[in-house]
Parts: structure tokens; sequence; C-alpha cells
């Protein structure tokens, strides 16, 4: 596309001012240059599909539509992997997004979990473990904030750790109520016994992060 054709894409009349209306020009041109917020990329684009996914995969769980929700988180959890690395390699890493990506992993992962205990495929204990884990977090930095003036907390590798394991073991299972118990063995039991594991760890982690910045304000 030519200057010009750039220009004029870009031109708009506005009313024109005092001194124009005197030399009778009753609208002059201004140039406007469109751009789109920061935020509006592609990385938050893929997290805000996670977030568009999750009553979805909910649902085909809770009506026992098994290919269907393997097949919806299956693209809700490929968001995670994707959202990651369009930020890093397109530098498209906003605050929006820092705050958008974990709140869209803590809906689709919790949210999974509480489905499938409901219709009884995953014990309720490890609901339990899963959003303990996340009121305990969110206790603390609520806490925090409000008697310091801390704002800003450091990430914890191991919540990467315990998202991954949390989106294998709910595959393992989904699969499992799919192909039936024997199909995998004993592999979906201890994929929930180490995501709990990891789960757990985490929550520690955060706490020794969490007294870290404390010590350091």
């Amino acid at each position: 596309m030519s200057s010009l054709a750039r220009d004029s894409c870009n031109r708009v009349t506005v009313p024109a001012t005092g001194d124009d209306r005197a030399q009778g020009v009753p609208y002059r041109a201004a140039l406007h240059s469109f751009q789109m917020p920061r935020w509006f990329n592609l990385a938050n684009g893929l997290t805000a599909l996670r977030l568009v996914l999750v009553p979805f995969v909910i649902g085909a769980i809770l009506d026992g539509r098994n290919t269907r929700a393997i097949e919806l988180f299956a693209i809700a959890a490929a968001t995670d992997v994707l959202d990651g690395a369009a930020a890093r390699r397109l530098r498209l890493m906003t605050q929006s997004g820092a705050y958008l990506d974990p709140i869209a992993d803590k809906c689709l992962l919790s949210g999974v979990f509480l489905a499938l205990a409901s219709v009884g495929i995953v014990p309720w204990w490890f609901v339990v473990v899963v959003f303990g884990r996340d009121l305990y977090i969110l206790t603390a930095v609520g806490i925090l904030m409000a008697f310091t003036r801390i704002r800003k907390f450091p990430p914890s590798p191991w919540g990467k750790i315990s998202t991954f394991a949390q989106i294998i073991a709910a595959v393992l299972w989904m699969a499992r109520e799919m192909f039936g118990i024997a199909a995998l063995g004993g592999l979906p039991v201890m994929a929930l016994w180490v995501s709990a594991a990891f789960t757990v760890w985490s929550g520690v982690h955060y706490t020794w992060l969490g007294f870290r910045v404390l010590r350091a304000h």
C-alpha cells in the first residue's frame, strides 16, 4: 500500500476552527493513528479462549460426553502452552496477561475437577486439596496486601509444575472413564497422587517465597 493510500485511510475530517471558518474552510483534515491497546494481543487472546472454553468442558463432563470433554479440555490446555510461548517469543507480555493467565488456569482446572468429583469420577479429597491450596494462597496474599505495602509477589516454578501435573491427571481420569478402568491400569491413580503432592508442595513453596518477600520489606 502506498503512503498516499495509507494517509487516506487514516485521514478524517473534523469541524474547522474559528480561524478556518473565517477563511471559508468549513472542515479541516486531521490525521489519526489507530493503534490497538497493548493488552489486545495473541497471547491474551489465547488466555481468553481458555476462559471461554471452561463452561463447555464442565458441561460436557456433567452430561457424560467424555470424548467431547477430553477434546475441549485438550484445546484449553494447549492454549496454556501457546499463550506463554507467544508472550515470550513475540514479546507480548503484559500486566493484564500476568493476572489473567493464572485466573484462567484456576477456573479451568478447579472447574474440571469439581465436575469430575460431582459425577463420581475423581475422589473429593483431591478437590479439597486443589481448592484448599488456592484458597490458602489467596487468603495469604489478601492479608499481606491489607497489612503491608507489598503488591508484587514472585511466581513459583512449582506452581506451573503443579498445574501441568493437574492437567495430566485430569486427562487420564477422563480417559479412564471413556475407555474403562482396566484400560489405563493404575496410571490415573498414580497421576492423582503425584498431582496432589506437587499441589501441596507448591503451596509450601509459595509460603516460603512470601516469607522472603516479607523479610525484604
